[in-house]
């Protein structure tokens, strides 16, 4: 056998094993939901040292054989890892995987996941394909829900409550991540409206970080009406397409990638008007698609754009040329993009 003839072997052995991992990907993500609706991440931290399966199964009120089973399969993936202890017996312990699926932990990622997960997010990939299609008239989602993402959660409120959560998140990671790389674009800024701000999340940890900014938390009313109360920050109720309130600087955190280049257009000129010409500036949070070579999250950004094919109307993640085309066909002088070594980058743009 040639060494051509090896190597054509090997590929068609792997596509075998990578073609059975498509078809069961579906089992991670189950196995971790049911972990992180049983309480097992939490249940290990809390225990303070490694925990055998009986001890787990009787604080998590679960029958011993099924939890061992998805424990094996979660210890498999290297969710969970076992030790031994003093007695032979095996415990379970954390790992930095395992510890994003704390309910609070600083780098939990459980809301994200719960989100994505849920039935509501999960039916549109079904339809992923009337989006493609040239004959495709229905967005994956409304084909799915017969409404939009925003009329869903608006009529929704245990939806509309998963989206806040997991917004929330997001920001609980990023936002430490952008000051701590970024502080300066936030100098000088008296005032700053988040816009499409949802529960104040993002902008009450911006204000606390940057405590002579007066904030502004624009969104929805629906959306406003269970946020809670910050400290030098008032909620406005409003349409991000009609008008914008006016403040030193606006905000955008994982916004404009929902909306399609006219609809962004759109919004981006409602916060230029809201901004001062001589000084102010839009600020955006957003996925830059293709800015680097070898990036170990770039495939995040690319399965964030398949994201925004299932889920919504007619979002996209974008390049930095499509941002380019945006921002100037919204009236915006000059721009910086700025990696922060994360999955975002942070936007600036100038009148």
């Amino acid at each position: 056998m040639t060494g051509r003839e090896e190597e054509e072997e090997d590929e068609e052995a792997q596509a075998e094993v990578d073609m059975w991992k498509y078809i069961f990907g579906f089992a991670n993500v189950a196995a971790v939901k049911c972990a992180i609706e049983l309480g097992v991440a939490d249940a290990i931290q809390n225990h303070h040292s490694p925990i055998t399966l009986y001890e787990l199964s009787n604080k998590l009120g679960c029958a011993p054989s099924p939890l061992h089973r998805i424990m094996r399969f979660l210890v498999h993936n290297n969710i969970f890892k076992q030790k031994p202890i003093v007695d032979g017996t095996i415990g379970y312990v954390q790992t930095p995987l395992s510890r994003r699926l704390l309910g609070r932990g600083e780098n939990s990622m459980e809301s994200l996941f719960l989100l994505e997960s849920s039935p509501v997010m999960l039916k549109p990939w079904h339809f992923l394909n009337d989006r493609v299609r040239l004959d495709g008239n229905t967005a994956a989602f409304e084909a799915a829900h017969g409404n939009d993402i925003w009329k869903y959660a608006a009529v929704n409120p245990d939806y509309s409550k998963l989206i806040d959560d997991a917004m929330a998140c997001h920001a609980r990671m990023d936002v430490p991540r952008m000051i701590e790389r970024c502080p300066e674009v936030f100098d000088g800024i008296k005032t700053l409206v988040d816009v499409g701000g949802g529960n104040g999340t993002t902008l009450s940890m911006l204000v606390k970080a940057c405590p002579w900014i007066l904030g502004i938390n624009f969104d929805l009313p629906h959306v406003l009406s269970t946020a809670p109360e910050y400290d030098g920050i008032r909620h406005v109720g409003g349409d991000m397409f009609q008008s914008v309130p006016k403040a030193d600087a606006a905000f955008l955190m994982w916004v404009l990638h929902n909306w399609n280049d006219d609809e962004c257009i759109q919004i981006l000129k409602k916060c230029k008007e809201a901004i001062p010409k001589d000084n102010g500036k839009v600020i955006m949070v957003e996925v830059v698609v293709g800015e680097a070579k070898d990036d170990k999250l770039e495939f995040v950004r690319l399965t964030l754009d398949m994201v925004m094919m299932a889920h919504t109307d007619s979002g996209k993640e974008r390049t930095s040329k499509e941002w380019e085309y945006i921002l100037g066909k919204a009236g915006f002088s000059r721009h910086t993009i700025r990696p922060i070594g994360e999955v975002h980058s942070v936007i600036e743009a100038f009148p």
